[in-house]
């Protein structure tokens, strides 16, 4: 990203996952399988979905950045809410095989074309963050965010931002609320269907996640830009230990009233998380390198959304319950709102809301 922009990432996304999609309808081996909707399709996902957006839509934005990133992120549960039930379809009608070559089909007819009108920042067009004009001050208007101007001032590259704590503490945050993510999200369909709801009403409150993380992501994407990254890293941390409580709480009362509950913090409050996924970083270490930068730190990202499935399989196994796993998830959710504000963010540059703040602060700290 950093060398060649968003279109060549883009549309390596496109054509790996256009190629295992259509590759899976020639399988006939488990390996098969793991090659073409594994490593090639989830593959192409990772350049297509949040990690490829996040490396370069900071850059376009400085004080709507938060509100600019749900916007873009959001499309994943509209994509949900859509795509999901017409791949439903096909597959009842005509298998899944049929269902893979429709959804190449979309990926490479609709998205190739697209992806071309992408650019990396705003002044490889001439233009500046934000559609503001562009003056021969330069960045006058950009560096009034900046709390830290000795850290701001730094040309941060991958190497220099490893040896940081503030790297490694994003990283343990995001592996922390990637593993609350989708552990629940893997495995809350069974258990509800375990402790007696029905597979069409379990299938149902998954696909209403999707529904409500849409306007609750687009809400705490506006509030993250008045009131900093921390506080709404914070609110998606505590929805979905919010979430985990209601699952805990539903294996003794299975009301629909605790399924709504559930639903609506782990969508609305925790989904929010992914719209300072990338302002967070971006604000500490923005920079010519911001890109291999926060893709190395979604690494951390996608080993805690692996992770946290597959601990929440085996300890369900060994145990025979989702209760060790739901509790350990609710700690991990804490330990990851408290991971991000030590990274502190908001010491290095200043949302939107509290830009006023810097100039009064510094005021103060005159001598009359």
């Amino acid at each position: 990203m950093d060398r060649r922009g968003p279109r060549v990432v883009n549309e390596i996304g496109v054509f790996t996952m256009g190629a295992g999609l259509l590759l899976a309808t020639f399988v006939r081996e488990p390996w098969q399988l793991y090659l073409t909707l594994g490593v090639l399709v989830g593959g192409g996902s990772v350049c297509l979905g949040y990690t490829g957006q996040g490396l370069f839509l900071p850059n376009w934005f400085v004080r709507r950045r938060g509100l600019a990133m749900s916007l873009a992120y959001s499309g994943v549960g509209v994509g949900s809410i859509v795509i999901l039930p017409w791949m439903q379809l096909l597959i009842g009608r005509n298998g899944w095989r049929a269902a893979c070559w429709a959804m190449a089909i979309v990926v490479l007819v609709l998205l190739a074309p697209l992806n071309l009108l992408l650019r990396r920042r705003p002044e490889d067009l001439g233009l500046a963050p934000d559609g503001d004009a562009v003056t021969t001050r330069g960045s006058t208007t950009q560096a009034a965010n900046v709390v830290d101007a000795a850290w701001a001032a730094v040309d941060w590259t991958l190497g220099r931002a490893v040896r940081t704590a503030r790297f490694w503490w994003i990283a343990a945050g995001y592996f922390g609320g990637l593993f609350a993510w989708y552990a629940v999200q893997v495995h809350q369909t069974k258990y509800l269907i375990e402790i007696g709801f029905s597979p069409t009403y379990a299938a149902w409150a998954l696909g209403l996640v999707s529904l409500v993380a849409i306007p609750g992501q687009i809400f705490l994407g506006h509030l993250s830009d008045r009131i900093g990254r921390e506080w709404v890293w914070t609110v998606g941390c505590l929805g979905f230990a919010l979430c985990y409580l209601a699952l805990i709480m539903l294996e003794h009362t299975p009301t629909y009233t605790l399924v709504w509950l559930m639903v609506i913090t782990q969508g609305a409050l925790g989904y929010g998380v992914t719209s300072v996924v990338g302002a967070i970083p971006a604000e500490i270490f923005q920079g010519r390198h911001y890109g291999s930068i926060f893709g190395t730190l979604m690494l951390s990202a996608i080993a805690g959304g692996a992770a946290g499935p597959w601990i929440a399989g085996v300890l369900h196994d060994v145990t025979g319950s989702y209760r060790l796993v739901f509790w350990i998830a609710i700690v991990v959710s804490l330990l990851s709102a408290v991971t991000i504000w030590l990274a502190a963010p908001r010491k290095v540059r200043a949302v939107a809301g509290r830009v006023h703040l810097i100039g009064r602060k510094t005021l103060e700290r005159r001598p009359s």
